[in-house]
Parts: structure tokens; sequence; C-alpha cells
């Protein structure tokens, strides 16, 4: 099964996939480093993931798509600083490319925003909404405590055990000076197993649009 990562970030989601041909798009180097020492046998593309999407969607079979969160997450209402920031519609431009021009098994995956999401998401998992064109069994997923806020050098270990990726020093995600970031961008590897097995069960439908 050819797969298709798309902002693929150190690869939580994909941790535990196997027997697969995977093509990981990951704008960040550092990050891409990262990804490229937990799955070395991945072609792993430092680009524009949402481009990468539109000029090969056709050479894959199943496509999984976490474009960024951070404008649409609550902590933009939350935070005591003035942020001016549009959400960012390549989110929903995503999800309404896949449903109507991809013929394989397709799932994008953001954070429960601050508004009322644009498209009726087709599941929810603790923090993460889907939109898919396949449907999901229940999952209780493993959070632990303080997860959101988990910054300190300490803590950040702590995330790293819990997703079971391990890696030397700290990773930034752009401008943003806390360690833990690049970690709880990161969905978790059960549940990315969970939603990859799945995708391989009959019963595919359409999402409402």
């Amino acid at each position: 099964m050819k797969i298709l990562n798309l902002y693929a970030g150190i690869g939580g989601n994909r941790k535990l996939w196997e027997g697969v041909d995977v093509t990981a798009v990951e704008m960040e180097k550092d990050i891409a480093e990262i990804y490229r020492q937990q799955h070395p046998n991945d072609i792993i593309v430092i680009g524009d993931a949402h481009q990468y999407l539109l000029d090969h969607y056709k050479e894959f079979d199943f496509i999984w798509s976490s474009p960024p969160c951070q404008s649409h997450s609550r902590m933009v209402k939350a935070t005591r600083h003035d942020i001016n920031i549009y959400p960012d519609m390549k989110l929903y431009q995503e999800v309404l490319f896949l449903n109507n021009f991809f013929n394989g098994r397709w799932v994008v995956e953001n954070v429960t925003p601050y508004y009322k999401p644009l498209i009726r998401p087709t599941f929810k998992i603790d923090r993460h909404l889907f939109w898919s064109n396949f449907n999901v069994f229940p999952y209780k997923g493993k959070n632990i405590k303080g997860f959101i806020n988990a910054g300190t050098v300490e803590e950040t270990q702590k995330l790293k055990d819990w997703l079971g990726i391990q890696y030397e020093g700290n990773i930034y995600y752009k401008d943003n000076h806390c360690p833990g970031q690049v970690l709880r961008n990161c969905v978790h590897p059960d549940l990315g197993i969970h939603i990859f097995n799945e995708s391989k069960r009959d019963g595919l439908f359409k999402i409402n649009q």
C-alpha cells in the first residue's frame, strides 16, 4: 500500500504502521530529520504539503493529512496576547478536494477549533477532529496530565516517553520556543494505527458537505 503522510511532523501517527510504502512531506528541516531517524525507509520530502497533495494525490492508495492547527486552536482565543490571524483555510480545501477527487481512503486531522467547524467532521476522538471517507469504531485515547502546557525539559521527556519517540535534544517549531510543541502536535501512535486499521475495513461512505 502506498501512503502519503502530509504535514508529517516527527511521525507520531505513522509510528506503528507496518508493511507500507510511505512518502512523508514536512516543511521544517529539523523536524523532518527526526522523522527520518524514526523511519529511515520512508521517502521524505521537505516542502509544501498542500501543493504536494495537489500534484501527487493520484499516486497513492491512502492519504493522511494533518494541516497546521495553530490558527484553529482554542488557544487562539485563550491567549493573553493579541493574535491577528485568519483561520488557515487549507484545512477545508483539503477536505473538499479529497472528498471529491481522490479515489482511495483518506483522513484529515485537526484540533477541536474555537469556532463551529465549517464542514462537519466525520468523527471526533479526544482532542482531535477527523474528516474522512470511512467509518471508525470508538477509541479511547491515552492522554497524560498537563499535556497541553507541557514545556519543561522534564515534561518534554514525559511526552517523548508517552509517544515512544526518542531523540536527542530539543526541536522547536518555527518561532515557538517551547520544546514540547512538536511533540504535542503528534497524533499518538496508538490512535494512528487504530485509524489506519479502520481504513482497511469495508463500509466506505461519503461525508456530508
